[in-house]
């Protein structure tokens, strides 16, 4: 569809017939609590606030105002400095770190946080009842695989210990250069392992909920909102900004946009609460804001199931979608198409070339694994996550193009699945889908963050693939401490994923959009992970009249 130049006028009315519908929905309620001094449209309903179990972005956010480690990301440059560690010395070989915990650090019910509270914290992550997708971050600490994988049950083995009551040392399998980064991630965060113990898997329902961040757990009312308040407890509390803070599940553009415009919200993360149909007059307003960050858009096989367990076939599937097309046509943003998973501008690295659009070759290679033109080509599933009441179809949309192309180019029939969000990611832990829509957002500025999830182990891999070679190459560049050395051994590695054995197709690069009024909004800074803590984040300050 078209939208002549009246589209904004039309959207005005229709803003304008929004806006006195929610004033008066929102009235009662503004007069029973206090209100927020910010509220953030975070996008979907939060899976999980157990820093373990979360992998979304969505959850991430929340997790990261509640808890914290012993590093924490800096809102400019997003790159770790000191948390509830105040300091930390390195050992001339690169594989002990000593870290000194903050003295006067506590749960904001009252108790002290201590050394145990961090190796407890770390262990539960790595305890394979934990299940965490994330526990592959935690790797690099000696014996720490063996145990997630149950080969050792003696935790006092995993090379992480308390030498008193302030001070962790953890031990390295070997030096890795972007440890202080993965000490920032959920997976390292400290939780109450006298609320967990107590509570089992019901410890987050507990009030007051005892946190190490900068904000309390106020109430988490589904479909409705999270409220988080000030950790007054917090050890940097006199830097945290804002009292209150409503965090809103919409994932709907235009409900999102409405209330933006409304003044019933402050913030708005993510492309997807801009209204497809009204982007391209949105992006040019000054309070829309569009960046690059480390982020990909791909496609996952689950290679355990035929075909796809042949690469030719999944070469042939890569090499017949003409990824340019699906970015000027659905997402259009500036979106950058790839062949590739590591984006570019990632810190000391440039990736390898995977595999491009060529039908013809494509076709060859599906007749050289039995298909001849699509001949005798099982139908399968693509899945694909719902989205929210009300939002765009960019995944439907992208499905659809996908299913023509590969009609087209290779002669061959495929079915669409549409699952609602939490059995979409249940489906894809346990590899119960043919191909399925992916995406990933860097933890850190480092190639290691895209290419460690797809190890044989990596909770994250989902894809069923399992390649020795891949395993070592990593393994390989991770006791690398040359830079280039490193980037060499990485790049034969991406090689392998993307244009030899293929469990994986990029599709594009993402391009941040949120929106906010930087006149009224302080605190949020553009950087390569897209991470803004909540605790820097504040309205401006209006002075006396």
């Amino acid at each position: 569809m078209v939208f002549p130049r009246r589209a904004p006028e039309i959207f005005s009315r229709a803003r304008f017939a929004f806006c006195i519908g929610m004033l008066v929905l929102l009235a009662g309620c503004l007069r029973r609590e206090q209100p927020a001094d910010l509220t953030i449209i975070n996008g979907g309903e939060p899976e999980s606030l157990d820093p373990a179990i979360i992998t979304g972005q969505v959850e991430m956010r929340v997790v990261q105002g509640l808890f914290e480690g012993m590093t924490r990301l800096d809102p400019k440059t997003a790159r770790p400095i000191p948390g509830l560690a105040e300091r930390w010395e390195i050992s001339p070989d690169g594989c002990t770190y000593t870290f000194h915990l903050r003295t006067n650090l506590v749960w904001s019910t009252g108790e002290p946080i201590t050394a145990s509270d961090v190796v407890y914290s770390w262990i539960r992550a790595l305890n394979p009842a934990t299940a965490s997708d994330y526990a592959g971050q935690l790797f690099y600490l000696k014996n720490a695989e063996d145990f997630n994988a149950g080969k050792i049950r003696d935790s006092s083995l995993v090379g992480i210990q308390a030498l008193d009551k302030f001070t962790v040392r953890v031990k390295l399998n070997h030096p890795t250069t972007f440890f202080a980064d993965v000490c920032a991630l959920p997976v390292a965060y400290v939780v109450p392992r006298q609320t967990i113990d107590k509570y089992g898997d019901r410890w987050l329902m507990t009030r007051p909920l005892p946190v190490s961040g900068p904000f309390e757990l106020a109430y988490w009312r589904l479909n409705d909102k999270i409220r988080l308040q000030k950790n007054p407890l917090y050890w940097d509390a006199a830097n945290t900004q804002s009292a209150i803070i409503d965090l809103l599940p919409v994932g709907s553009p235009n409900t999102s946009l409405n209330l933006y415009t409304c003044e019933q919200a402050d913030i708005a993360w993510d492309k997807e609460l801009v209204p497809e149909q009204l982007m391209d007059v949105l992006i040019k307003r000054p309070d829309f804001h569009t960046f690059n960050y480390l982020g990909a858009y791909f496609i996952r096989f689950n290679v355990t199931r035929k075909p796809f367990d042949d690469p030719r076939v999944r070469q042939a599937f890569a090499l017949a979608i003409d990824k340019e097309r699906i970015v000027k046509k659905i997402t259009k943003a500036g979106e950058r198409p790839t062949s590739h998973i590591v984006p570019d501008g990632t810190a000391n690295y440039t990736s390898p070339e995977g595999l491009g659009f060529d039908p013809a070759r494509a076709q060859q290679l599906l007749a050289k694994a039995g298909y001849p033109g699509g001949q005798g080509f099982p139908r399968f599933e693509y899945v694909f996550s719902a989205p929210a009441s009300g939002g765009d179809k960019i995944h439907e949309n992208i499905a659809i193009e996908l299913q023509q192309m590969w009609h087209d180019e290779l002669g061959i029939q495929m079915d669409l699945r549409q699952l609602e969000a939490k059995i979409f990611w249940t489906a894809q832990s346990h590899l119960d889908f043919d191909l399925s829509r992916s995406s990933w957002i860097g933890d850190y500025d480092d190639a290691n963050t895209f290419l460690s999830m797809f190890t044989s182990n990596d909770g994250n891999n989902r894809t069923g693939w399992k390649n020795a070679q891949y395993d070592a190459l990593i393994r390989e560049a991770g006791e690398q401490t040359d830079l280039a050395a490193r980037e060499k051994i990485f790049q034969q590695a991406e090689s392998l994923l993307v244009r030899d054995e293929v469990p994986i197709i990029p599709l594009y690069f993402y391009v941040g959009v949120n929106y906010f009024d930087t006149n009224k909004i302080q605190g949020i800074y553009e950087n390569v992970l897209d991470d803004h803590p909540l605790q820097y984040i504040h309205k401006v300050r209006q002075g006396p009249n």
